[in-house]
């Protein structure tokens, strides 16, 4: 049994095919009896396998009989859950599918009849309800259910007996349902079901809790439903208010909104199978109708079933209750609808489209309807739009639109169709629905109702919809008849014009015009009085719409041209109405849009279409009377605003292109009104109006003439004449009295005309004679204003019209122009300023207002001035002329008005560019010189204007130059007026003179210049610098020109001595140094003659003469060629001065910033020049106190005085500085190269230390060029010039690229030098071969000259010095086997330089030795030179003894380096950082370290060593020797030392016991008390020494000597081994090991890029360190 329980599915499958036996079936019962035993899994597959069984009917009734007892026992004892009792239930319906009773009848078992029935057998039986064969069983197990409903207390419980219930109930009422036709009996009547289920229905609500929101109120709302249907009527519609109260408290919990409808919708279909609802359904009404609003309200979620079901549920409900109760449905919708709550409204209006049409449509209905739709409409609540839209579509099938109140709906439809982003499409198409319902001509008259513009897109598209499917149905759309019912509807003259309004911004919403354009080609032919006329419009139409409709299509908003739009608008119409050819006609549109244009305030732009139109259809009329008419009625129409003046004057200037005389003839009847007192309206108005009405009328007029003239043109001009006679005549015979604003608004509405007759070139064909009449009556009104306020226009007006006449003849003559120029500067000059004006100003607004009039009317002045070169170029001069006395007025607003015309006159002249006829400036030089005067004006906008004025007077002269070159055929000059422009004229005479001054002869330049000399000294300040600047500017271009130059020069010394404005001193002296600059052979010796010290004057004369590069040249060269030819006497045997004047002279022009560019381009040999000066001046020995020269000092400081050394060497260093060599002065100080300068024994040196410095500093490029310069004086006989030009040869081939400078044999120059006797030559030669041998590729020619700086290492110190450095350089620059032979010649004669008493030369030599180490070391040396090394460890012992720290330095630096070549690592950190405080003890741990390292005769060589310089005649030598002795003593054992080497130490030691020095007798005393005191333990000593060695080496005891030859070569390391005893070996290698991990794992030494590391160099190490013996333990 157990196996098949757990068999696998390939079991089961195979147990299907096997029969069922008794014993099959015995397994399986006992399985589930012994379920307590086993998992639910094994249960779970049982039921599984028991399920197929039973549904393969492979069982006997008894057999499931069993089954169904052992299953029902099983669920009762175990109670499952979850996936089993699913299982359970599956194979109990698999049980009762072939015998229901069988599964029915457990429920009521006798044993168990007051315990509920396990769960999982009520849902079998509510599950076995709804099948077949369970009618006779209905009513006994609904008995029993009942019985069950009042057991039940869980939630579960209550579940399964609602699923038994439910599909009791729903079973039944499906029996009741089929009645006869029901092929099962149940086992209960009718009437018995009535009762249950009314039983049930209390059972349920009084003993079951059904006000909270679960699972068993939703099952029980289920069951209600149906129990509904089952009741007797009576008894429910007893029950209605508890049902109706019961599920408002449901609602309240949130109960899923489907069972509530559900639930009600169940109730009141159940009422209405009664066919009534009863009184307590009707009472309720007001809570039901609420709760069905609350179910519509949810939200439909589309993915959920019952949430859809529920509103359709809801909505049955409220169809069935309208059938129930109409009236108070009805009613209760209504209020919803009244309600302002759109969550209610909404449900409300969904469910009236609902029941709506079953509604009787009574009046009382439609008027309490459209009476609550009003309401909603007023309210107009968003969300509530679309459904309203829909009811109101409904409502429109039905007609209510054509109620009173439909106008509210048409009118709101309108309203939603306005084209708002807001609103949505399907508003727009619900909208667009409503208004198709409304007549086609009421349409069209609301969509040109103002108030609905902003719906003229989507109104004129359903009318255009509409229009078009009539034409399609055979309906003709023509609007005949509106003009037959002129108040309601639109006519067909007011639709054209509205139509075509709204098509003048065809891209407003995007289809304004479109839309207009469709909706006129849909309604063509707009009129049917005359079908054969309109025939002809229809053509027209069908051809011009669909063009401008392309048009629009074609172009946007910003790409489409308004002006050709509108154009084309007004051709249309023009030509309409010439297919139209009906006066009538024309005249009723005329007069529509006459009535548009009084009494419709619309856009300006609009405006001024609608005065188009009007003027283009007047123009299409053929009737005179009617012409006449309408140009009345125009003319009579409000003018009040500018734009209504405008479109009158724009339709009689369209009307005047075909009817120009009657226009004319018009106009001039209408001008009567100004002049005749008789007939004129005007003096009918009050007496304050009738000024301004007559200006208005002045101004309708004149501006009506202008546009009559713009657009007839050639045909009017023959006509002005007259009308400049009418003009004049209406203001002599003005009717109303003249004032100022009268005689303003006329001037104002004249300019209107001559603006135009300005611009017309036709005028110049005819005279006009009152043309002189008009502007003499200009003058006379410019002449009444007043002088002292501007208080209105007219000066400006009356100039601006006299302007305007500039295009008619005849031309002013020359006393008419004088007379106009004198009254108009005068009118406007004389105004007070512009401050003033703003002062006397009552307001801010006045003061604005009159500046910007006083602007206005400078403009008018301008244009007038303007006007008048036009007429007479050559007479330029003539207006200028006039405005003499205004520039030299002491009123500043006087000079800087007349300037601004002076500028305004000479600018537009220069812009003319006709220089044919030639202009005359008779009085050229004073308008100059006024000019450049006014440049330096106190009012800085005089000087502005002065430089426009001037600038524009340089363009005129040029351009008349230029046009006289061509003439004669001469090439013109190219660009030369964009040197010069208004900006740099301003505020600069200078530039000013530099201009003009090519125009002056050679003694008008020298005059020039001495004239402007005497303005220097003006009281006033800006004069002063205006003839200084003159000078300036006129030395600058004609100075080469200059005549008289001593004259001048002493003249402008003379002024400069004076006290002159700071300013025009600056100016003076730069036009001195422009003097100087072109005469600087003749200026500079004049200025140096001057007696030393100079004055402030001339030092400022010679510090502005460094400022101006080609006068810096010029003078620096001439002062060069005098430092360059220098004498040493002069005839009375005294210093020559002139050399040290021209020192002074560089002082002050260096000082400055401005000569750098002017130095670096002299730079070599400026230099040179500074620097043999200085070699000469030192030579003259001046005295110290001789004050040449003193410079000023800073704020707050002294003033410093320099001789002629001090200042001689300040060049050179301010030459240095102005080549922007800072560095090279930096060095200098740091090394003291300005002391050595100045001394005449280190002058080379100097020289030397100062080309180091520049060759760090210099670029390449100035390096040769010294070279270059220097070649030259190299073997020259004057002293200073060679020692200076060697100096810098041998320190200029520091720099390798010098050195390597081809075509130079520097070497042999080199070798001379250092041959001569003279001390100086030889170190300079020396000092060229040490750089030279910095340089690769000369290692083999410098080897040769090694004897002779060998010979040279005995001579002078500095010579020594330098013959050491040479070599030093040659050993480290040269080749490996070079650097070896050079060093083994070199050793001995340089070792004792190592102990020289010289400092220098020891500090040097030791130096030198310490890099030629460095370099040997790299060059694998043999044993000869390991030899030569080794005799310098003494020497450097001894002199790290000196107190002079360089010397302790430098023989720390070499000692470092010889314990790198010997390989003592552990005395290189001790020598590297060597210093004073610390070389005694140095020299401590060297003895210590020779000691321990167990090389006797090593030790006994140095010592040996060291006693050669106990006789030295140095005391530090001796004492130093001393020491060495005495502190190897103290660590040599005593013991092991031979008696003899005892004997050598006090041998050598005795001598110096009476040593004149006392630390040496001191020294010498220790070391001998040590040495006798060694000598008594030596007894002792030994016997110890013996016994240790028996004890662990076990060798015999030998003393050994100290003092006896030792072998410099290596040794290798076979030799070494063999030489090594037994008995030490093993501790050597242990040794030989340590040390070999020790310099691997090293560090990388330090040194150059080329050096090894440690590493490389450890066998190197190692093998020196075994030839100086092993080291110690």
């Amino acid at each position: 049994m157990f196996v098949v329980m757990a068999a696998s599915s390939e079991t089961r499958e195979r147990d299907l095919e096997c029969d069922v036996s008794g014993e099959t079936i015995r397994n399986f019962m006992e399985a589930l009896q012994a379920a307590g035993q086993l998992s639910a899994d094994n249960i779970l597959q049982t039921l599984k396998l028991l399920e197929v069984k039973v549904l393969n009917n492979r069982m006997t009734t008894s057999s499931r009989q069993k089954v169904t007892d052992t299953l029902v026992d099983y669920l009762r004892a175990v109670k499952p859950e979850g996936e089993l009792e699913e299982m359970c239930v599956s194979v109990l319906m698999a049980l009762g599918s072939q015998s229901p009773e069988m599964v029915i009848v457990k429920l009521w078992d006798r044993l168990h009849l007051h315990d509920l029935p396990p769960r999982s057998l009520l849902v079998t039986v509510g599950k076995l309800s709804l099948g077949q064969g369970v009618a006779p069983y209905l009513g006994a197990t609904w008995e029993h259910i009942l019985c069950l409903l009042r057991m039940a207390q869980e939630e579960d419980d209550m579940l399964a007996i609602c699923q038994a219930l439910s599909g009791l109930v729903i079973s039944t009422r499906k029996h009741l349902d089929l009645g006869s036709k029901d092929d099962e009996v149940m086992d209960i009547t009718p009437e018995a079901v009535s009762i249950k289920a009314y039983h049930t229905l209390r059972i349920l609500f009084n003993h079951w809790s059904l006000k909270n929101k679960n699972k068993v109120t939703e099952q029980v709302l289920v069951i209600a439903g149906h129990l509904f249907f089952l009741m007797p009527p009576s008894k429910l519609k007893n029950q209605v208010n508890q049902l109706i109260q019961w599920l408002m408290t449901l609602i309240s919990t949130g109960v899923t909104p489907f069972y509530i409808s559900q639930c009600i919708c169940q109730l009141v279909d159940a009422l209405a199978v009664s066919g009534r609802g009863g009184v307590n359904l009707e009472s309720q009404l007001e809570n039901v109708v609420p709760m069905l609003f609350t179910q519509l309200h949810e939200k439909v979620n589309t993915s959920d079933p019952y949430s859809i079901q529920s509103h359709g549920l809801a909505m049955r409900a409220f169809f069935i209750l309208t059938k129930l109760h109409n009236d108070q449905v009805v009613l209760l919708i209504r209020k919803t609808l009244e309600s302002k709550d759109p969550a209610k409204i909404v449900p409300a209006l969904q469910v009236f489209m609902e029941i709506f049409q079953e509604v009787p449509q009574t009046e009382t209905l439609k008027r309490e309807v459209m009476h609550s739709i009003v309401v909603l409409i007023q309210e107009d609540l968003k969300p509530v739009r679309k459904t309203l839209l829909s009811f109101l579509e409904m409502l429109g099938r039905l007609g209510y639109l054509t109620l009173s109140q439909g106008d509210v709906v048409i009118d709101y439809a309108i309203q939603l169709c306005q084209s708002d982003r807001s609103n949505e499409e399907d508003i727009q198409l619900k909208c667009s629905k409503i208004l198709q319902m409304v007549p086609l001509p009421k349409l069209i008259t609301l969509l040109c109702q103002p108030s609905n513009s902003l719906a003229f897109v989507p109104l004129s598209k359903t009318a255009t919809e509409m229009a078009l499917r009539a034409r399609t149905l055979g309906q003709v759309p023509y609007l005949s008849g509106f003009h037959l019912q002129p108040t309601q509807f639109i006519s067909p003259q007011k639709l054209l014009v509205h139509l075509v309004m709204f098509s003048l911004k065809p891209y407003r919403e995007k289809e304004f015009g479109v839309s207009s354009l469709r909706l006129l080609n849909a309604l063509h032919p707009i009129t049917s009085l005359h079908p054969i006329i309109n025939l002809d419009v229809g053509w027209l139409w069908a051809k011009e719409i669909p063009k401008m409709l392309q048009i629009l299509d074609d172009h946007t908003e910003k790409t489409l041209s308004q002006k050709e739009w509108q154009d084309r608008l007004l051709q249309f119409s023009s030509q309409s109405l010439l297919a139209i050819s009906d006066d009538n006609w024309l005249e009723q549109l005329l007069r529509v849009i006459l009535e548009r244009i009084n009494y419709f305030s619309d856009e300006d732009e609009e405006k001024a279409f609608l005065y188009k139109l009007f003027g283009f259809c007047l123009r299409t009329a053929r009737n005179t009377e009617l012409l006449k008419s309408m140009l009345s009625s125009i003319l009579q129409t409000a003018h009040e605003e500018l734009q209504e003046r405008e479109g009158i004057a724009v339709v009689l200037s369209i009307v005047s292109t075909k009817h120009l005389k009657t226009a004319l003839d018009h106009l001039q009847a209408y001008g009567a009104v100004l002049t005749d007192k008789a007939s004129s309206f005007i003096l009918r108005l009050m007496k304050e109006h009738q000024p301004r009405e007559w200006g208005m009328v002045c101004h309708t007029i004149y501006l009506c003439y202008s546009k009559i003239v713009s657009e007839s043109k050639a045909a009017a001009v023959e006509h002005l004449d007259a009308i400049l006679a009418l003009v004049l005549q209406h203001y002599r015979h003005c009717i109303v009295e003249k004032d100022k604003n009268l005689k303003l608004d006329y001037l104002d509405a004249l300019t209107k005309l001559t603006g135009v007759l300005g611009s017309q070139p036709a005028a110049f064909r005819l005279e006009f004679p009152h043309k002189l009449e008009m502007v003499a009556f200009m003058v006379e009104l410019i002449k009444e204003e007043p002088l002292t306020s501007i208080s209105s226009p007219i000066r400006q007006k009356a100039m601006s019209i006299v302007t305007d006449f500039r295009q008619i003849r005849p031309l002013l003559e020359v006393k008419e122009r004088a007379e106009l120029l004198r009254a108009c500067y005068k009118s406007v000059f004389c105004l007070p300023p512009t401050d003033v004006l703003r002062k006397e100003a009552s307001s801010p607004r006045e003061a604005s207002a009159n500046v910007d009039l006083f602007r206005e009317t400078l403009q008018s002045l301008q244009k007038l001035m303007e006007t008048l070169i036009v007429e007479m170029p050559t007479r330029i001069q003539h207006c200028l002329e006039f405005l003499d006395m205004w520039l030299n007025s002491q009123k500043d607003s006087e000079r800087e008005r007349a300037m601004w015309c002076t500028a305004c006159i000479l600018g537009f002249t220069a812009k003319m560019n006709n220089f044919e006829t030639e202009i005359e400036f008779t009085r050229l030089g004073r308008l100059v010189r006024l000019l450049a005067v006014r440049c330096q004006d106190p009012v800085d906008n005089i000087c502005f204007l002065s430089a426009q004025a001037i600038y524009s007077l340089y363009c005129i002269l040029l351009q008349q130059k230029k046009t006289a070159r061509k003439k004669q055929g001469l090439w013109e000059e190219e660009g030369r007026s964009e040197v010069y422009s208004a900006s740099v004229f301003y505020n600069s005479t200078f530039e000013i003179a530099e201009a003009f001054a090519e125009y002056f002869t050679q003694m008008q330049v020298t005059n020039l210049v001495l004239t402007a000399m005497e303005g220097l000294t003006n009281s006033k300040a800006k004069e002063s610098l205006a003839a200084a600047q003159l000078m300036s500017g006129v030395l600058k271009e004609r100075g080469r020109d200059m005549m008289k130059i001593e004259e001048v020069v002493e003249g402008i010394l003379e002024w400069l001595s004076l006290q002159l404005e700071p300013s025009t001193k600056e100016e003076t002296l730069r036009a001195m140094c422009l003097l100087a600059g072109n005469n600087a052979h003749i200026v500079v010796p004049l200025l140096l003659n001057k007696p030393l010290p100079w004055n402030r004057t001339s030092l400022s004369l010679w510090k502005v003469f460094g400022t101006q590069r080609e006068t810096t040249i010029g003078i620096l060269q001439v002062l060069i060629g005098v430092l360059e030819k220098l004498d040493s006497r002069d005839e009375t045997g005294e210093m020559p001065f002139q050399p040290v004047a021209v020192a002074c002279a560089l002082c002050e022009m260096l000082s400055g910033s401005l000569c750098q560019e002017a130095v670096k381009e002299l730079y070599p040999r400026l230099l040179l020049a500074v620097l043999h000066h200085l070699c000469w001046v030192i030579e003259q020995k001046p005295p110290q106190k001789m004050v040449v020269y003193t410079k000023e000092g800073g704020l707050g400081s002294k003033s410093k005085p320099f001789d002629p050394t001090s200042c001689a060497l300040e060049v050179v260093k301010l030459v240095l500085l102005a080549a922007a060599y800072e560095g090279v002065v930096f060095y200098g100080n740091q090394h003291r190269s300005w002391d050595l300068l100045s001394c005449p024994r280190f002058y080379y040196m100097g020289i030397m230390d100062l080309t180091s410095a520049m060759v760090k500093n210099c670029e390449p490029a100035v390096l040769h060029q010294l070279l270059s310069l220097v070649r030259n004086f190299l073997y020259s006989l004057d002293h200073r010039w060679k020692t200076l030009a060697r100096a810098l040869y041998a320190q200029l081939l520091w720099h390798r690229s010098v050195a390597q400078t081809l075509g130079h044999d520097f070497l042999s120059n080199l070798v001379k030098w250092i041959k001569e006797p003279d001390l100086v030559m030889k170190e300079v030669g020396l000092r060229g071969i040490g750089n030279l041998a910095l340089h690769p590729g000369q290692s083999a020619s410098l080897k040769s000259l090694v004897p002779s700086l060998r010979d040279l290492l005995k001579n002078e110190v500095r010579v020594t010095v330098q013959a050491v450095k040479s070599l030093r350089n040659i050993i480290c620059h040269g080749q490996a086997e070079d650097t070896k032979v050079v060093f083994c010649s070199i050793s001995k004669h340089l070792r004792p330089l190592i102990n020289d008493e010289r400092d220098q030369v020891k500090i040097s030599a030791t130096s030198a030795l310490g890099h030629m180490l460095h370099q040997v070391d790299k060059c694998k040396p043999g044993p000869s030179i390991w030899r030569e090394i080794y005799t310098f460890l003494v020497p450097l012992l001894l002199s790290i003894q000196d107190n002079n720290p360089e010397v302790v330095k430098a023989c720390g630096g070499a000692l470092t380096e010889w314990t790198k070549v010997i390989g003592w690592s552990s005395l290189t950190r001790t020598f590297r950082h060597t210093t004073l405080s610390d070389h005694i003890q140095v020299l401590e741990e060297t003895c210590k370290y020779l000691v321990g390292a167990s090389r006797r005769q090593l030790l006994g060589e140095l010592l040996s060593q060291s006693f050669g310089f106990l006789k030295s005649p140095q005391p530090f030598l001796r004492t130093a020797a001393v020491s060495f002795i005495e502190l190897t003593v103290k660590r040599i054992s005593m013991s092991h030392l031979h008696e003899d080497d005892v004997q050598l130490f006090r041998n050598a030691l005795e001598r110096l016991r009476d040593d004149p020095a006392q630390s040496v007798q001191r020294s010498v005393d220790t070391v001998l008390k040590r040495l006798d005191g060694c000598a008594s333990a030596r007894h002792v000593s030994a016997s110890r020494s013996s016994q240790l060695g028996s004890t662990f080496f076990k060798v015999p005891q030998r003393k050994k000597r100290l003092f006896k030859p030792v072998k410099w070569e290596r040794e290798d390391e076979d030799q070494q081994e063999k030489k090594t005893p037994n008995w030490f070996k093993a501790p050597l290698n242990l040794l030989r090991a340590r040390h070999t991990r020790k310099v691997r794992n090293s560090p990388l030494t330090e040194g150059g890029a080329g050096e090894k590391t440690a590493a490389s160099q450890a066998p190197k190490a190692r093998s020196r360190l075994e030839e100086a013996g092993p080291a110690p333990k």
